[in-house]
């Protein structure tokens, strides 16, 4: 038995929905960061904190604009959705901790392989529970993962 048997969408379009939203908010993430350091000129920090936010913006207009489009989307769905998207990048920077620091595994390849593998692959399956629980809940919701 499907766990979305009787839900809005299937799984499948509901995860390419998810997916996509993300890739262009990777994208946005990305451009802004490079911008931002390089012909702009900030520093790393407040650059990837402008990217961050825009980054987040962006997945959430795609996910309430097209995923999620008949769930409720608010002000209140955008900052459970922006702490949703910190906690995941602090699964990705706990992954770089343990494999870094506990783990002593400390070049470059190590760091990318856990924070940009395993970090985000783990960072996405709880982003996606969590947009997918805790956001975009209640009226139009996609469906609960226990059926």
């Amino acid at each position: 038995m499907s766990p979305l048997r009787g839900a809005g969408i299937p799984r499948s379009r509901e995860l390419v929905g998810f997916a996509t939203a993300g890739l262009l908010a990777y994208a946005a993430d990305l451009a802004l960061f490079v911008w931002l350091r390089g012909p702009v000129g900030l520093d790393p920090l407040t650059a990837k904190s402008l990217s961050f936010v825009a980054g987040c913006s962006v997945a959430y207009a795609g996910n309430a604009l097209g995923t999620y489009r008949h769930a409720t989307s608010g002000l209140r769905q955008y900052a459970v959705f922006f702490a949703v998207n910190i906690a995941g990048a602090l699964v990705q920077l706990l992954c770089i901790l343990v494999s870094h620091y506990g783990l002593g595994l400390t070049s470059a390849r190590a760091d990318t392989v856990s924070g940009a593998g395993v970090g985000m692959a783990l960072a996405t399956v709880l982003r996606f529970w969590g947009t997918r629980t805790l956001v975009f809940r209640g009226e139009g919701r996609v469906g609960s993962w226990t059926g």
